[in-house]
């Protein structure tokens, strides 16, 4: 099911951008870093291989991917900055803030270097408020090495860019796979905190 669902994404993705161009390929970065995942891989490697059809031109297509990227990212981490108030009760949120104050400049760079979570990892800056420049530089750089990379990849593969394209698929489960465990193990966290408060009152 999870394979059809990646084809259906796909071919819209392809779609949309054999048909509005550089706003497409922006717009498309702009969602997929909205915390809705759209594969980057997909957007920006096939940009690349019409590059090199003569389609389009190469530092336009990373200076939309990039833009997208940063817009989306920025959106999400507006959001969530609204929203901070709302997780800053727990003890959990204390914890990860602290962690995030330790590690959050690096992971906001690297997180965008780093298929699916790359479109998730501005939401926890916002609500952690990191620094809005510091949020842009990190983001931004981070951003812009991926747009070129894969811009890059999809030119120098031509016809061939969607053979890169399982790589990244089997990267993305094995992040999922990561994922859902944190969950699992959050959630026995939470409910053996549950009883245990139950007991003590």
């Amino acid at each position: 099911m999870l394979e059809t669902l990646l084809a259906t994404i796909s071919g819209l993705v392809l779609t949309i951008i054999e048909t509005l161009g550089y706003p497409g390929v922006f717009l498309l970065m702009l969602v997929g870093n909205a915390n809705i995942p759209i594969p980057s891989e997909i957007i920006m490697t096939f940009s690349g291989f019409l590059v090199g059809m003569g389609n389009f031109q190469f530092w336009l297509v990373v200076l939309a991917g990039t833009l997208g990227d940063i817009t989306g990212s920025l959106i999400s981490y507006l959001v969530a900055r609204r929203m901070s108030h709302k997780f800053q009760a727990s003890d959990d949120f204390k914890r990860a803030e602290n962690w995030y104050k330790r590690f959050g400049a690096a992971s906001l760079f690297l997180g965008k270097l780093v298929p699916l979570m790359r479109g998730f990892i501005a939401f926890p800056a916002g609500i952690f408020k990191v620094k809005l420049w510091k949020f842009l530089l990190l983001v931004g750089s981070g951003a812009l090495i991926w747009s070129i990379f894969l811009t890059y990849i999809g030119f120098i593969l031509g016809g061939n860019w969607t053979t890169i394209e399982p790589y990244f698929r089997k990267f993305d489960f094995a992040i999922i796979a990561i994922l859902a465990l944190g969950f699992i193990w959050w959630l026995r966290h939470r409910i053996s905190g549950t009883h245990k408060t139950g007991r003590e009152l």
